[in-house]
């Protein structure tokens, strides 16, 4: 999963021979701040910390549990969920380095039987600019996550569904799209594809610590955890394996992940024009920008270029932040699926790093569904109606008794506000700010779209 910050940036990279600016010093005092002040106030239970300066790890250390009872340590494994997205993408463009394949190549070249698979290019699938609807828009494990899956599976049932809208005019994010992506470096390659992402790209980064997340993952790295509303901290059950393969499989350390940026910033694995594809905001048929390259969110702070993206698994939450012509990175993983502890101190530890590169908020629209909602859960009741079967299959009975438990002591809020609006997996994509006197709250709702959609997704967390 993904959560796409802020606005865009579009720029000419950087001479892969270009010497970084001598780092500013590392208050390395203020970053255990952040974080223990981060993890406080959602109660997410750790977070693995890196920061790359001058093109180098200065710092790696984690925080907090990492299974109950467990401290964290620096070397433990977290899922990085959807941050594997721009290692799939990059793999496409090694590929694509070597004249095996064309970015415009149309997909069903490879990968036969999908809808408009003439039509559909690699490029558009790296980009979410295809179509092809998301399999996984919901932030919980849906009901048939509980059982194990191929590729090829989701591919028959997401892959071969009608397309959301026509290639190339719209951006929706779609786990679908980096299936396929998947699937087209093992049908190229010949090789299955963890076995070329470990060959071509783990063992020439130094990154021996990256895993599939379904298999490779020991009680010595980081346990999931959940929770409903703002009620009790538990361990997660993960989805069966299968369902992230290309779209978000991976997991590693901390530092091993800083291993990657810091090769991005070297342009160790792609050719110039290759790095330039990657990180250059793709237009829509319209001529609108998509804040998007592949694989990669392509974004300004200040006068940063920044790419970033972050990931979700089934108990985890992931942020990586790399301002690659200033030789920084800030990655963040925890082992939480609620709250925003991720975002929050990858963002707040990038301005003790870089002081001047500022986020930009995101527009704000309508409430009225989420207001109503909200209300209902706070008084521990809820309308099944407005709820499709995935919606109605998130909120158990224990669901509603927490989300009564620990949102109806805090009374009505003082506000709500939206703060982001958008389309996942054919559904809405929308976030609220829900604030009190002494402490902040967000939404997540996903819904039909139209008068009277019925709610795939209302989630509540705690804001740091």
């Amino acid at each position: 999963m993904h959560k796409a910050l802020l606005t865009v940036a579009a720029l000419a990279l950087m001479p892969a021979t270009a010497a970084f600016s001598a780092p500013q010093p590392l208050d390395t005092g203020a970053i255990d701040r952040v974080v223990a002040d981060a993890l406080k106030t959602t109660q997410v239970p750790s977070a693995s910390v890196a920061v790359v300066q001058g093109g180098r790890i200065v710092f790696a250390k984690a925080y907090g549990e990492q299974g109950p009872g467990k401290p964290a340590v620096a070397d433990a494994r977290y899922p990085i969920a959807s941050i594997s997205k721009q290692i799939t993408a990059t793999a496409i463009l090694m590929l694509a380095d070597e004249g095996k394949l064309s970015l415009d190549d149309a997909v069903g070249k490879y990968v036969p039987g999908l809808t408009s698979g003439d039509h559909v290019t690699i490029r558009q699938i790296l980009s979410h600019t295809s179509g092809y609807r998301d399999f996984w828009p919901q932030d919980f494990s849906f009901a048939d996550m509980a059982h194990p899956v191929k590729p090829d599976a989701i591919l028959a049932r997401w892959g071969k569904a009608p397309l959301d809208f026509p290639p190339g005019s719209q951006w929706q994010y779609s786990n679908t799209g980096f299936v396929i992506a998947g699937r087209i470096i093992e049908t190229v390659s010949g090789q299955p594809l963890m076995q070329f992402l470990s060959q071509r790209i783990f063992t020439p980064l130094g990154m021996t610590s990256a895993v599939d997340a379904d298999f490779g993952m020991t009680t010595a790295d980081a346990a999931p955890h959940e929770r409903y509303a703002l009620g009790p901290v538990r361990v997660a059950t993960p989805a069966a394996p299968g369902w992230l393969f290309g779209a978000g499989q991976l997991a590693m350390t901390a530092s091993d992940l800083a291993r990657w940026d810091i090769g991005m910033m070297d342009h160790k694995l792609l050719s110039q024009a290759g790095y330039a594809a990657q990180q250059t905001s793709v237009k829509l048929s319209s001529g609108e920008d998509s804040h998007y390259g592949l694989g990669i969110d392509v974004l300004q702070w200040g006068s940063h270029r920044i790419l970033e993206h972050g990931g979700e698994a089934v108990g985890f939450l992931s942020d990586n932040v790399i301002a690659p012509d200033d030789g920084v990175a800030v990655v963040v993983l925890d082992n939480a699926d609620f709250g925003d502890a991720q975002s929050v101190i990858a963002k707040k530890v990038m301005a003790l790093v870089l002081p001047d590169a500022k986020p930009d908020a995101q527009a704000a629209g309508g409430l009225a569904r989420a207001t109503s909602v909200f209300d209902m859960l706070r008084a521990g009741r809820l309308d099944r109606t407005l709820f499709t079967t995935n919606g109605n299959f998130y909120f158990t009975p224990t669901a509603i008794a927490d989300y009564k438990a620990s949102l109806a002591p805090l009374g009505a809020p003082q506000s709500i506000v939206q703060t982001g609006n958008g389309l996942r997996g054919g559904f809405t994509a929308e976030q609220y700010r829900v604030t009190y006197p002494h402490r902040t709250l967000r939404i997540v709702l996903r819904a039909e779209p139209g008068a009277g959609g019925r709610i795939e997704q209302f989630t509540v967390y705690p804001a740091g």
